[in-house]
């Protein structure tokens, strides 16, 4: 098993999709990449503890290559939006990739550059690319959201 973080905006539409993903078997929502010890949403909401609000994806690489995750990422938001998705504005909705490796460093990096080549967008890839931190699991009540209150997601 292997585990990728990733952050794309609000993180219960991104987990929503992400469960959807054959090879994908847990999937967690919270916070990572600030400076606040175990925070909470709300304090996340303030913008002002440097978290980002992210899904942590327990995969089997059998099933599913890192690749393909990061694919499935850069289709579920705009890549090239800073601080923000869609209605949701803040630090905390930025888009960023957590890697536990160089080789998957080295993936992320490569595949921005694919994008950015390929004229997908207007604009350049904003999505950072940065070592993993220590991700603080969001509340329960955050957990497949969507699931809970029977809303599918159509993102994918």
């Amino acid at each position: 098993m292997a585990i990728a973080t990733v952050a794309a905006g609000c993180f219960w539409g991104v987990e929503a999709a992400f469960q959807q993903v054959a090879g994908v078997l847990v999937t967690r929502v919270g916070y990572t990449g600030g400076t606040t010890a175990n925070p909470t949403y709300r304090d996340v909401c303030s913008d002002r503890t440097g978290h980002a609000e992210a899904v942590q994806i327990e995969y089997d690489p059998e099933q599913v290559s890192y690749r393909q995750l990061l694919e499935i990422f850069f289709r579920l938001h705009d890549p090239t939006q800073l601080n923000r998705q869609g209605p949701d504005e803040g630090t905390q909705y930025r888009s960023m990739i957590f890697y536990n490796t160089d080789e998957e460093r080295d993936e992320a990096i490569r595949l921005i550059d694919e994008i950015n080549r390929s004229g997908l967008h207007s604009s350049p890839v904003v999505t950072e690319v940065v070592p993993a931190e220590t991700f603080w699991q969001a509340e329960a009540e955050h957990q497949s959201y969507f699931l809970k209150m029977g809303r599918r997601y159509g993102g994918l």
